[in-house]
């Protein structure tokens, strides 16, 4: 059994009896992600294809109002060029191919908001559990005025089709954990966070009992099946988003707390 991180961390992990968790622990901010939370999440991934001792990999986030929330918006005012846009989306695919590809059966245990970036790792992950109060999307036409990744979009598209991932996009609105479990955003619904939690774990025991073999190459085959639009062929796509007025309209508006004013350019 390996010992937890210390709570300070934003990312905590432990492994007990073969079953990795991930904690995503800033529940002051929603749990939003730091880029070094995505990049210890995909270290752990990548860790866990060499170590055949881990069967089954739990995520979730501290605390009952998020699964998690999406990048940090901090993590945006940086953004001054072109390559900082594909870089960042560079990374997001990087990080979450890590996750997708992890040999070992993954599940997210989903409390409360699951937005943005938060969703698009729950949508990498092999099952879905979520509370009454999960609610699903991608907010970012209403909020930001970016767009999600080339890769994401692809696995969103793949989870409910074509018609329902412009849907979410389009309205902006946020998915109640019935509707969620009817489209096949999720799998479960359990009535609380305590639940969740046991649920998520009993449901990881039951995939580490099974053949590891067979797990490994029907995930691997269900990813090779899903067409995927490559960054190259999403790049100027993600530069039209992040490099335009409206996407930093968009940031100053979030921090501000403000209304967005969009400009369409």
């Amino acid at each position: 059994m390996n010992a937890p991180t210390p709570a300070t961390e934003d990312l905590l992990y432990s492994v007990e009896n073969g079953i990795a968790k991930i904690t995503f622990n800033r529940p002051q901010a929603r749990n939003a992600m730091l880029f070094s939370m995505y990049e210890r999440m995909a270290e752990i991934c990548q860790a866990a294809n060499e170590d055949r001792s881990i069967k089954a990999i739990i995520l979730t986030g501290a605390g009952d109002k998020a699964f998690a929330s999406g990048t940090d918006i901090s993590q945006f005012r940086e953004f001054k060029t072109a390559q900082d846009a594909l870089d960042y989306e560079a990374r997001i695919d990087r990080v979450l191919t890590a996750l997708e590809t992890c040999r070992v059966p993954t599940i997210a245990a989903i409390a409360g908001a699951c937005t943005g970036g938060g969703a698009g790792i729950a949508a990498c992950c092999d099952l879905r559990i979520g509370t009454a109060a999960t609610r699903m999307g991608f907010p970012i036409a209403r909020t930001l005025g970016n767009c999600l990744s080339m890769s994401n979009i692809s696995r969103v598209m793949a989870l409910v089709g074509p018609a329902r991932t412009k849907d979410m996009i389009f309205t902006a609105r946020l998915i109640e954990a019935d509707e969620a479990l009817a489209l096949g955003l999720i799998n479960e619904i359990v009535p609380d966070v305590d639940t969740l939690q046991r649920r998520a774990l009993e449901l990881a025991q039951l995939v580490a009992s099974h053949a590891p073999i067979t797990l490994e190459v029907t995930k691997e085959a269900v990813r090779r099946l899903r067409p995927t639009l490559t960054r190259e062929e999403g790049k100027d796509l993600v530069l039209k988003a992040y490099m335009s007025e409206d996407f930093r309209e968009g940031m100053d508006a979030f921090l501000n707390k403000r209304k967005p004013n969009w400009q369409g350019t």
